[in-house]
């Protein structure tokens, strides 16, 4: 189908099924809008005779387990309709090209996927090579493309954007070379490596996974080669609450030191069990030893592992509560989760630099607002700096983004919806639809 056609046909519903598995009806527009302008943008750049297909992953929110994951905990994670978008074409040369919207593009040869270049870390360009060459180590099908992207997924806002552009090109591979056979858990495990490896970021899991896999996930890393997944069906909107997600503004620059520290603190710890991580340790066997803990690791090393410990249990009842549809349950604990890292965990503020404290302004602000209201409010992510999660009584949450923004700035407050779908193909001459 012509570029200009299927631009109309997009805009005239066309594939609003597909997209209503990435967002609501309250926002399909927009997402018609800016899928049907990365078609045109496609043509423009790579021509309009290409044979296009269209994706679409979601970032990522952590909705309970802070700092659990890397230390073969539980944890509670949801994707969210603010995405990336794709319009892609294969090319038989082996180079893959992309194209995002307010970037120069990146140019990939087979070669550069070879080995991790220390020169390119924290690129785009580190980030596609790790892709192909992750497909290549697990005996799957890689060529070349042109794509263009398009992301709603605010850059800073702590919704996995790195994470969400890494699982999209493993998606256009999987669909483009692979018939689309290949599991949305094995091409989130591909994304963690060329993270890890290529891009030079040591993260977790569950920023992939929850991309990759779409809704709200229940996630074990017990085994963290083979996480146990759990889907959850609860949806916010439906239970009469809206997600927002606040920005504070915080810079991560600088913070390296304090992000590594958590999970180095915690193992300290485990290592005095003789355990590789905190799995398995219980509140008393802590306490047995918190004077041991104490002279060996530190005092904030043992309240991180009280964190663990009880958090990683939260997790679970968190898990039990959504599943049941009991959401006050549910917000209750999610108010514990953030008072066990504010105070325990301590990740609400950089001690090397104490003025700068968004997020604990914001919490503050938002408990003010929030008082008395069946409601949550809780650190965000890696913390430190960046973002909050906010579940707001949906007749109040107008009135919350007016007020939040007048502390942080206009567009500090996003309002995101759990989309049901992970990494799909919207789109190919009929034959791809929503997967979830």
């Amino acid at each position: 189908m012509n570029p200009f056609t299927l631009e109309t046909y997009i805009l005239s519903g066309g594939v609003d099924d597909a997209l209503l598995s990435c967002t609501t009806h309250g926002h399909l527009g927009a997402h018609r809008r800016q899928l049907a302008d990365a078609v045109v943008c496609f043509a423009e750049l790579f021509g309009e005779e290409r044979p296009v297909s269209l994706y679409s992953v979601g970032g990522r929110t952590e909705i309970g387990g802070n700092h659990t994951d890397h230390n073969l905990g539980h944890v509670l994670a949801g994707a969210v309709d603010m995405d990336i978008l794709a319009a892609a074409a294969p090319r038989g040369d082996g180079r893959v090209v992309i194209h995002s919207e307010g970037f120069a593009p990146d140019t990939v040869l087979p070669e550069q996927t070879c080995a991790p270049d220390s020169e390119s870390f924290f690129t785009s360009r580190a980030m596609i090579a790790g892709v192909i060459r992750g497909f290549l180590n697990s005996g799957f099908s890689v060529g070349g493309f042109d794509a263009y992207t398009m992301s709603s997924i605010p850059q800073g806002s702590g919704l996995s954007s790195s994470a969400a552009f890494a699982v999209m090109v493993g998606n256009i591979l999987n669909h483009l070379y692979n018939g689309g056979l290949i599991d949305n858990v094995e091409i989130a495990k591909i994304a963690q490596f060329a993270e890890n490896t290529f891009f030079g970021k040591p993260c977790g899991l569950m920023d992939q996974l929850a991309c990759a896999v779409g809704g709200i996930v229940h996630i074990d890393f017990e085994n963290p080669g083979e996480p146990a997944i759990q889907k959850i069906h609860w949806d916010p909107e439906k239970s009469g609450y809206t997600l927002c997600i606040v920005n504070t503004g915080g810079s991560h620059a600088d913070l390296g030191e304090e992000y590594a520290a958590i999970p180095r603190e915690m193992r300290q710890v485990a290592g005095l069990f003789d355990r590789p991580a905190l799995r398995g340790l219980t509140m008393e066997d802590l306490l047995s030893r918190a004077n041991e803990i104490r002279s060996f690791a530190g005092d904030r090393a043992l309240l991180r592992a009280i964190h663990f410990v009880q958090e990683n249990q939260r997790v679970c009842k968190e898990a039990d509560a959504l599943a049941a549809g009991d959401t006050d349950t549910f917000l209750h604990l999610a108010l514990d989760s953030g008072r066990s890292s504010f105070q325990y965990l301590q990740n609400g503020y950089a001690p090397a630099d104490p003025k700068q404290q968004g997020l604990s302004v914001a919490l503050c602000l938002t408990e003010a607002f929030l008082f008395g209201q069946d409601a949550a409010w809780r650190l965000h992510g890696g913390g430190f700096a960046g973002t909050i999660q906010v579940f707001v009584p949906a007749l109040l949450a107008h009135d919350y983004k007016q007020y939040i923004e007048s502390f942080f700035g206009p567009g500090a407050c996003h309002f995101a919806a759990i989309r049901q779908a992970g990494a799909v193909c919207l789109w190919n001459e009929g034959t791809c639809h929503a997967e979830g």
